[in-house]
């Protein structure tokens, strides 16, 4: 539900507001929510997708400015091909020839990338209606989103009721927390699908990565991660050292060819489900901005972007190959066949929940 204020003053340095963002074509309205913390940092949100459609922070000279790509309205981001900003779910990422096996029965799902499911399907959570309670603390403001996927959506098993949280709090962190419950057995994994650009030019090539990561996930020839891990040391995916993103994009490199770039897993050290770790941090010399991506997830999938293609207009322009990079913190691709990694099975009586940090500043 929403709150009946539509412009909620919670002190003299926290505010939230909260604006028409269109109608959906059968009638549903959707709410566009503006959430400031008492440093002038903004995330705004909307109830379509559960998306986050801006962050604004300042650049070294005091200018703030959007660092998230997104679309002017309403109508796109109900088609939304390159699911900007959005809540992906019940299954992020690709699943090998749609389908998983589930309590010992095969479950096909529809393929919408070559021989894959991506992101659950044509009609993912990106794509859906969510109730919205907005909410505060002492130190933050933000928006709890809920929906209740039925049992068979889009194949999958089980009414699953989820809720995607944004918080921004003081400290110049937006923190989105994920949770899941189910009424038969399935499988879950969900991420945020933003693309960041820290300077809002036309690509991302000349802005730093880093990743503590040592390890990343091969892909066979459709994307699917082989099951292995691989030491990134020597080759284009190691950020232990950060370097622009350009660097090794298209280093003469078997799996940079099949990702056409940068479209893969790289694992967390340190992961156990609960703490937060640091997955990567990426930063811009032109304008003095920095991000660090936290999550605890065993992973985040990186991907530049290289499949934007200049037909979808965003913001007043096209986004073209590569003008934005997404940190997916999430389980790995194809999980509920590979048993060697953290289990993506939800079961009735438990709950799921993972969070993922964005935390903006400055480079020191």
């Amino acid at each position: 539900m929403l709150n009946d204020s539509n412009s909620l003053n919670l002190n003299s340095q926290l505010n939230i507001t909260s604006d028409s963002f269109g109608q959906t074509p059968d009638g549903q309205e959707i709410t566009k929510f503006r959430l400031t913390n008492q440093n002038g940092v903004e995330a705004s949100v909307i109830n379509w997708g559960a998306t986050l459609v801006e962050y604004k922070c300042f650049d070294k000279d005091g200018n703030l400015g959007d660092i998230v790509l997104g679309f002017d309205d309403l109508a796109e981001y109900i088609e939304n091909p390159p699911y900007l900003g959005a809540t992906i779910g019940r299954y992020a990422n690709r699943l090998a020839n749609g389908e998983c096996v589930i309590d010992g029965v095969l479950y096909q799902f529809e393929k919408n990338n070559g021989p894959n499911n991506n992101h659950a399907g044509p009609r993912g959570f990106e794509k859906q209606y969510w109730d919205a309670e907005t909410f505060q603390t002492d130190d933050a403001v933000g928006v709890a989103f809920t929906y209740v996927s039925p049992d068979g959506d889009q194949g999958f098993p089980g009414n699953l009721t989820v809720e995607t949280k944004y918080t921004l709090n003081n400290q110049n962190q937006l923190v989105i927390s994920f949770k899941a419950t189910t009424d038969k057995t399935t499988v879950v994994n969900l991420t945020n699908h933003s693309y960041f650009n820290l300077n809002g030019e036309q690509d991302v090539l000349e802005q730093y990565f880093y990743s503590p990561s040592e390890y990343m996930t091969p892909l066979n020839e459709f994307q699917i991660p082989t099951g292995e891990t691989q030491a990134v040391a020597g080759s284009p995916f190691d950020f232990t050292q950060a370097k622009t993103i350009g660097q090794d994009i298209d280093a003469d490199d078997a799996q940079i060819k099949i990702g056409a770039g940068y479209d893969h897993y790289f694992l967390i050290d340190g992961y156990d489900g609960k703490k937060l770790n640091l997955a990567a941090t990426a930063s811009d010399p032109k304008t003095g901005r920095k991000l660090d991506v936290l999550t605890t997830e065993p992973g985040f999938q990186l991907y530049t972007g290289n499949f934007l293609d200049g037909t979808v207009k965003a913001k007043g322009r096209m986004i073209s190959r590569r003008s934005g990079f997404c940190v997916e913190a999430q389980h790995i691709a194809n999980g509920p066949s590979l048993p060697q990694f953290p289990t993506t099975l939800l079961n009735p009586g438990e709950t799921f929940e993972s969070k993922i940090v964005f935390s903006v500043g400055l480079i020191d």
